[in-house]
């Protein structure tokens, strides 16, 4: 542990090189509106390895009409009942749109498989038809991206044991989360045996490794950035109006409406 503490990136250059790839990610929207693409980020890996922090990152200074995170709840009755893709379909993006999965199709071949949610022919159908699924978004002109996060155990119970104790960051931490530190091997096998299936030529998947949180969201950002042919797209010139000269509008007297406290002023 005290390598991987060594190895974190100070905290400046990280602020500073994130603030630039985030610069670059609102040019990449502003591309994705301009052409009509449409693109999917899936996020996936193991619980507590900065797949969250990440996507905030992302997502920060996007617009969010253009740029949304679908992180689904477990599927309804009703859902259980459908093609077990067809909930993931339905928050594909529309031209000029970008939607970031927090979470996908994946669980089938995670948290669903190891802890017995799904049956064995439900888990196999998963495998055969997740590549043909993904090479049908491609070929219809969807740009897929796949990233992994890959975080140790040591690092993810060390994780797990700060939420324990942080007030703000308790409801992170499930008993579903719990649960994966005693099925960690399970987890491992799982996990290869996804991408043994689903690390297709249309759709690769990117292995993040995550232990450092800063080094993973600054080095998937520039992954993402790196891998799309986005340009810069010359923002419409706007100019402010003057503001025109009053008509003698009178406002009503401010004890009329009632105001928030100022409990600033107690600090």
């Amino acid at each position: 542990m005290a390598d991987k503490k060594a190895a974190t990136l100070p905290r400046k250059p990280y602020e500073r090189e994130l603030l630039r790839l985030q610069t670059e990610l609102v040019k990449l929207q502003e591309w994705v509106r301009a052409e009509g693409a449409r693109l999917v980020v899936v996020f996936e890996g193991r619980d507590a390895a900065g797949k969250g922090g990440t996507i905030k990152r992302v997502a920060e200074h996007l617009n969010p009409r253009v740029a949304r995170i679908a992180a689904l709840p477990k599927p309804t009755e009703r859902q259980r009942t459908q093609w077990y893709f067809q909930r993931y379909a339905e928050h594909l993006p529309a031209a000029g749109e970008i939607v970031l999965f927090d979470r996908s199709w994946y669980n089938r071949a995670g948290v669903e498989h190891v802890m017995g949610f799904c049956t064995q022919e439900e888990y196999r159908r998963f495998l055969r038809q997740c590549p043909v699924f993904e090479r049908m978004l491609v070929e219809d002109g969807i740009v897929l991206r796949k990233y992994w996060f890959s975080v140790s155990d040591a690092v993810q119970q060390e994780r797990f044991r700060r939420r324990l104790d942080d007030p703000v960051r308790r409801w992170k931490l499930s008993p579903m989360d719990l649960e994966s530190v005693t099925h960690w091997e399970a987890y491992s096998r799982a996990k290869d045996e996804m991408m043994v299936h689903t690390d297709i030529p249309e759709a690769p998947w990117f292995v993040v490794e995550s232990d450092d949180k800063r080094r993973a969201r600054l080095n998937m950002i520039a992954h993402l950035l790196g891998s799309l042919p986005y340009h810069d797209v010359p923002p419409p010139v706007l100019e402010l109006p003057a503001r025109p000269p009053s008509t003698g509008y009178q406002r009503p007297p401010r004890d009329l409406q009632t105001y928030v406290p100022d409990h600033a002023a107690s600090l």
